[in-house]
């Protein structure tokens, strides 16, 4: 609404503030303002699609193995991994670590790069991460 077409003093509606820091969620301020809070949501975890992506970082390391410097540590990651994800309620912390590292570890291999993004991707509705 612009003040032109306004009868009358313009009222302030609640919100001064001078200097310091603010920190605000949702608000509405004045007449018929309207302020609506949701949860923020994203992708939720589908174990069975991280399962999938997880075999076809599997099959591109067997492919690329001989482009990694550390074969041992990328398989280890891997693993640890895999078997994190398997678990009924996986540890957040231990998927960002093995994802941490399995994604240093695939660095000089581009698609094992691509193929750990997604992977990264596919994880982030777990509860925690």
């Amino acid at each position: 609404m612009s003040d032109a077409g306004r009868q009358g003093p313009v009222i302030n509606q609640g919100v001064v503030q001078y200097g310091g820091t603010s920190n605000v969620g949702n608000q509405a301020i004045g007449p018929g303002a309207t302020a609506y809070s949701g949860t923020v949501s994203f992708e939720s975890f589908d174990a069975g699609r991280s399962m999938q992506l997880l075999d076809r970082v599997e099959e591109l390391l067997v492919l690329h193995r001989a482009q990694l410097p550390d074969q041992e540590g990328t398989t280890h990651q891997l693993v640890r991994l895999r078997e994190e994800l398997a678990e009924p309620e996986p540890e957040p912390g231990v998927v960002r670590r093995a994802l941490t590292r399995l994604n240093d570890f695939v660095q000089p291999v581009t698609p094992l790069v691509v193929a750990v993004g997604e992977l990264a991707r596919s994880v982030q509705g777990l509860p925690g991460l």
